[in-house]
């Protein structure tokens, strides 16, 4: 029976996405694993794969169609001796064995992309268990392929725990299955709730003057409308949630980066023959990983009802990038050296530039670093990224008059706002998070320890 191919959910937090490139065509024959097309979602481009062999009987969905909500059909796969035809006569009757529907709050995500036979009820509408007890009569969720080889076999789909999206059984399943399988008590129980994430409430709640009155302001000036991109959109949602209810409190202090320059000159030298160039930022980086070691307690996440404390240092740093910024995430960055950060970070910049980073490289972290000082900026405040518990705002180093020992110097002063979660790090606490990250960048040689 034609299977409909639908619109995954590519991250945690994607509840729509645009189909930007199909790499097949409708006759073309696929197998598990192909890439089948190029689908942009808030963040990213990323490449969405094939479940199961097949033919491309329909493309539903246009490449460059934007807004398209995960769970759509955006395609029909058809399997060995299938035609077009097929897909109108399958999806004119709903199949006699499926139970009434019983709609949810939320549909759960198609994680990768395939739903069941057409006019079977999809999850989050129709039934919550793809794998029915053996002998129900409900509709057992398989893919083509996995169904024609399960009957050459002679097994009971309705006894082989599926691995497929939502428990789909796929073929990989049936062809590992033993004759003499049977279900267990715990492969009957419901699929798990959805994963996807709703939208911010700051995204639904009253946002001041509305399109109409904006526009009805400027009416007589010449103006450009810009729509916004799914990029946009998400960073005004989150740091409109971020600002609504997130307890922020400023720390700012100034680091003398004299012993730092001197240091990075030093080993940037060494590095010539390696194609290694530290910049300050890798100092602050790595600072700021040593920091959250020596501050653990600092080193934490707000869950909603509790505190996650991390034990790694897991450190995002903001990239500006056409429309808007990523924050990509250096794990375990106490433990990496200055050039291993400075590495992993140009590439990190480079693939989010392109958007070709994938969710789990721009999501997560404890802390964030956001550093203006490249574009001149002395100082200002950064807005928490929910749910890291700080973000450091970096601006410019600066020639700056400094007492020392009674005596005017002329000294390389960076300074530093640490915006904080109250509800995560107090004031104190802070305070020694900051004093720590301080202390490192104006004793560099001891990062290297």
């Amino acid at each position: 029976m034609p299977t409909e191919i639908l619109m995954p959910a590519l991250s945690p937090t994607m509840e729509e996405g645009t189909l930007a490139k199909w790499l097949v065509k409708e006759g073309d024959e696929v197998k598990s694993g192909d890439v089948i097309a190029e689908i942009e979602t808030d963040k990213a481009t990323m490449e969405f794969e094939a479940v199961d062999e097949g033919k491309i009987g329909k493309i539903l969905v246009t490449e460059g169609s934007a807004g398209v909500k995960v769970n759509t059909p955006i395609a029909v796969l058809l399997e060995d001796g299938e035609t077009a035809d097929d897909i109108g006569s399958a999806s004119a009757a709903k199949p006699a064995d499926a139970a009434p529907a019983t709609t949810k709050a939320d549909p759960e995500p198609a994680e990768k992309g395939y739903g069941g036979p057409i006019g079977a009820p999809v999850a989050g509408e129709g039934k919550t268990d793809a794998r029915p007890a053996s002998g129900s009569g409900d509709r057992v969720f398989a893919s083509p392929l996995a169904r024609r080889i399960a009957a050459d076999k002679g097994l009971d789909l309705s006894a082989i725990k599926g691995s497929g999206p939502r428990g789909r059984i796929v073929k990989a399943d049936v062809e590992n299955a033993k004759p003499d399988a049977a279900p267990k008590a715990a492969d009957q129980a419901p699929l798990a709730e959805p994963v996807a994430a709703k939208e911010p409430a700051a995204a639904q709640a009253p946002k001041g003057l509305s399109t109409d009155a904006v526009k009805k302001m400027f009416a007589d000036r010449e103006t450009e409308e810009v729509q916004l991109d799914g990029m946009r959109r998400t960073i005004a949602a989150r740091l409109g949630e971020a600002k609504q209810t997130i307890p922020h409190f400023y720390l700012r202090r100034s680091a003398k980066l004299d012993e730092l320059m001197k240091f990075r000159a030093t080993l940037n030298k060494q590095l010539e023959g390696r194609g290694v160039k530290l910049s300050v930022n890798d100092f602050v980086i790595k600072a700021c990983a040593l920091a959250l070691q020596q501050v653990p307690d600092a080193n934490a996440v707000w869950a909603g009802d509790r505190i996650l404390k991390l034990k790694p240092s897991d450190v995002a740093v903001a990239v500006a990038v056409e429309g808007g910024l990523f924050t990509p995430v250096l794990r375990d960055a106490e433990s990496k050296t200055l050039s291993a950060l400075s590495a992993q970070m140009k590439d990190l910049a480079g693939r989010a530039k392109s958007k070709k980073l994938a969710p789990h490289e721009y999501q997560g972290g404890s802390f964030a670093i956001s550093n203006l000082g490249m574009f001149g900026i002395e100082n200002f405040d950064a807005v928490i990224n929910p749910p890291h518990g700080a973000i450091l705002a970096v601006g410019a180093g600066i020639q700056t008059p400094v007492v020392e020992d009674g005596q005017v110097v002329i000294r390389n002063v960076m300074s530093m706002t640490l915006s904080v979660d109250h509800r995560v790090i107090d004031g104190a606490l802070g305070a020694q998070l900051l004093q720590a990250i301080v202390e490192h960048l104006e004793n560099p040689m001891g990062m290297l320890a």
